[in-house]
């Protein structure tokens, strides 16, 4: 009686008994395979070839994209060093705050940048960045346990900027102590792709670190 195989019992008969075309060598210069590169017949060795090749060039594009993630990050860690760096080099503590923010759009390129401190001590009560915030800002920032990305849906930060500038997508970085939250940095762009709701926030959290162990020395 002849037998039905169904492919998947032909497949794991193979996976079961590796040897099989070991012992059976004659049937591999039988075998055809069709190509999806080439588009025709092959021999079941050249089609391994072209398998192995596929995935090496797989491989070779995942180990491109890591070296580019390295690189990328490489770059930004050399930008928040230089700009911690020029935050150490201020001797004003009242400067602190102005070269934070000049220096964080220098060096990171960045369209708008501005912040806002609350329980500022008395001799920084007339600076800008001590200008009055509402109540439900400080509540937002804090209860803001990362930096928030994505559209500017119109909040009330975006207009520290001033009216005309316009603000499509927003970072938002509270400033933070070991007790509460004392301030919010804000980054702001024209652009609606430049801070994306999906971006990793890694080192806007390195940001908010820096930001608020500088600042503190203001709060009083």
């Amino acid at each position: 009686m002849t037998q039905n195989l169904d492919s998947t019992i032909i497949a794991a008969y193979l996976q079961d008994n590796p040897h099989f075309f070991n012992e059976h060598a004659e049937l591999l210069a039988d075998v055809q395979l069709t190509s999806p590169l080439l588009g025709k017949a092959i021999s079941l060795h050249e089609r391994q070839i072209e398998i192995v090749r596929e995935k090496n060039k797989g491989l070779e594009l995942r180990i491109a994209e890591l070296v580019r993630i390295a690189r990328d990050n490489d770059t930004l860690m050399h930008r928040i060093q230089e700009w911690t760096r020029a935050i150490l080099k201020v001797q004003q503590e009242s400067d602190r705050a102005k070269t934070l923010v000049s220096e964080l759009q220098t060096i990171f390129s960045i369209p708008q940048a501005t912040l806002r401190l609350w329980d500022i001590d008395e001799p920084y009560a007339d600076e800008w960045f001590a200008q009055d915030v509402s109540e439900a800002i400080r509540i937002f920032a804090q209860g803001l346990q990362a930096p928030y990305c994505g559209k500017n849906n119109d909040f009330e930060a975006s207009h520290w900027f001033g009216e005309s500038v316009s603000i499509e997508s927003i970072a938002l970085i509270p400033l933070k102590t070991e007790t509460g939250t004392f301030g919010l940095l804000v980054l702001g762009s024209p652009d609606a792709a430049r801070f994306r709701a999906d971006m990793a926030t890694d080192f806007l959290s390195e940001i908010s670190q820096t930001a608020s162990a500088a600042l503190m020395c203001l709060i009083g």
